[in-house]
């Protein structure tokens, strides 16, 4: 595939994706696709094969950003688990970012637990240093047999591992957990095994996302063969309150305004807990309007 330089002059590939509180960030670019890239539900980034950019690639978009974007102060470094790039080549960016984006306050990745597992503590102290201040880290769910299931690659306790590693370092950690990931029949059991996990990991963000069947996705043809059941807008509700009250961390804030939530919540946790669950009972009476199925999107 031959890199695009768009009419910004920054060269993206492929379908680009970024967390929502990065939205006002500068985007680069430096791997293409997931490392990973299997897990069922996920067909971000089936368009393209896994590599990190070429070091002139990356510091022209760099100098670019150094001439167009300089109200911009966090950057968000893409692709699906940057953290992944070896340490010598990834601080050799974060140089280049310190040097040409002198303003940049916080830089942003996402990160896998392979990613996180392959740094040494000293290698994410020193890029906290450089300015790394926050790691997105898919868990999906806290559920060992629904992470096998949905070929995440790591089980609860490693994930609980990596994500301390991450806040040990003084990095600020945000998880995302996916709502419907277990189906039907084990939503109540998904639910509280990511309550239990999310409580020893105890992280600063907590995204939790409802998952939307994207077709040619394994998950989407276990759906049209009759082998998975997503919950209905009840259920999903249900598997919310039930995650939400399984959780106990100390200082967190729990989030479920993505597009893709039937009912956008904003709590800090433990302080807005009985609060929230008394919203999401409300909801489930009927007292509270959900978001219509037509302005759901990923």
């Amino acid at each position: 595939m031959n890199s695009i330089q768009n009419e910004t002059g920054m060269h993206y590939e492929g379908t680009c994706i970024r967390p929502p509180s990065e939205a006002m960030s500068i985007l680069l670019q430096a791997t293409v696709g997931c490392s990973h890239n299997k897990c069922t539900f996920c067909g971000t980034y089936k368009d393209k094969r896994f590599r990190i950019k070429d070091n002139n690639t990356i510091l022209s978009d760099i100098l670019f950003a150094s001439r167009h974007m300089r109200n911009q102060k966090r950057l968000f470094i893409m692709d699906g688990d940057a953290l992944i790039i070896p340490f010598n080549r990834l601080k050799w960016i974060f140089e280049q970012i310190n040097q040409h984006l002198p303003w940049i306050k916080r830089i942003g990745l996402y990160a896998n637990a392979k990613g996180i597992k392959m740094k040494s503590e000293e290698e994410l102290n020193e890029l906290r240093g450089m300015g790394l201040g926050i790691i997105y880290m898919g868990v999906e769910t806290g559920d060992e047999q629904t992470l096998e299931a949905i070929r995440k690659g790591a089980k609860p306790q490693k994930l609980i591992d990596m994500g301390r590693k991450v806040m040990r370092a003084g990095i600020k950690l945000s998880v995302t957990v996916l709502l419907g990931i277990a189906g039907k029949k084990r939503s109540l059991v998904h639910a509280r095994e990511t309550g239990k996990l999310l409580s020893a990991m105890d992280p600063d963000y907590i995204g939790a996302l409802t998952l939307m069947i994207i077709p040619g996705t394994p998950v989407a043809e276990a759906l049209n063969a009759g082998e998975f059941e997503l919950p209905d807008n009840r259920g999903m509700l249900m598997e919310l309150r039930e995650m939400i009250a399984s959780t106990n961390i100390t200082k967190g804030l729990f989030f479920s305004n993505h597009a893709s939530n039937y009912l956008p919540i904003k709590a800090r946790l433990p302080k807005d807990k009985e609060q929230t669950l008394n919203l999401i009972d409300s909801a489930l009476r009927g007292q509270v309007n959900l978001r219509p199925e037509w302005m759901r999107a990923l």
